[in-house]
């Protein structure tokens, strides 16, 4: 089935190359030229990934994100001509699950959100429920369920969650995680490891300050607590 993508920035120009693009790659494509527009389109459009621009006017992406991630937590990617690391970290820690600075190259958006929704969309061949303390997570319905309360996660701390709990007890390195994701590398990656973890910890743990079930290792990474 055609995925849908919403395109959502208030350069006409780039929505409309970004549009032909995503077109010729197979997809369809909604746009919206702010944010306050966007979150009525992505009601009624149900898109399978949003491409946000952060700079717009009425209404900024950070805020659309914030807005839309209380309802649904389809995949976005963020578009942005700012490059400061504050920036990234903000848009991370809302729930975005990649981050294109422009300029960007049209291809490498396309190869961007094809990884996404692969990642979005993936079906392990085997160990497709997986039990881990109180939590149930099915990698074909891409649930998370922790004791009687489903929870939802985007695909990126859904994909962390699911690396971690494979093997509880081993420590995953912050690159390691990263190239699960094939997500953001900069200079400051280790920081968009831990913003997705701090994420994921706040939705899964009965208390994010004293976390049982995610454990840190010091200069290291993360582990899944054992039972």
């Amino acid at each position: 089935m055609t995925k849908t993508i919403m395109v959502v920035d208030d350069e006409q120009r780039l929505v409309s190359l970004v549009e032909t693009y995503l077109a010729q790659g197979g997809f369809r494509v909604v746009t919206a030229t702010n944010g306050r527009d966007a979150l009525s389109l992505a009601q009624q459009e149900k898109p399978d990934l949003i491409i946000l621009d952060v700079m717009m006017p009425e209404m900024d992406g950070y805020e659309f994100m914030r807005r839309h991630r209380q309802e649904c937590q389809t995949p976005i990617i963020l578009l942005t001509a700012r490059v400061e690391d504050d920036e990234k970290v903000l848009g991370l820690e809302l729930g975005a699950d990649d981050y294109v600075t422009k300029p960007f190259r049209p291809r490498e958006l396309l190869a961007r959100v094809r990884s996404v929704l692969r990642r979005a969309g993936q079906v392990a061949p085997r160990a497709r429920i997986k039990r881990a303390a109180d939590i149930t997570l099915d990698r074909d319905s891409r649930t998370v369920q922790v004791g009687d309360r489903y929870v939802d996660l985007t695909p990126s701390e859904f994909d962390l969650l699911a690396a971690l709990m494979s093997v509880p007890g081993r420590v995953f390195s912050r690159l390691e995680l990263l190239d699960i994701l094939q997500g953001v590398r900069y200079e400051g990656y280790q920081r968009t490891i831990d913003l997705h973890i701090k994420n994921l910890r706040a939705k899964i743990e009965h208390d994010h300050r004293s976390p049982r079930y995610i454990e840190t290792v010091y200069g290291v990474g993360y582990r899944f607590a054992r039972e």
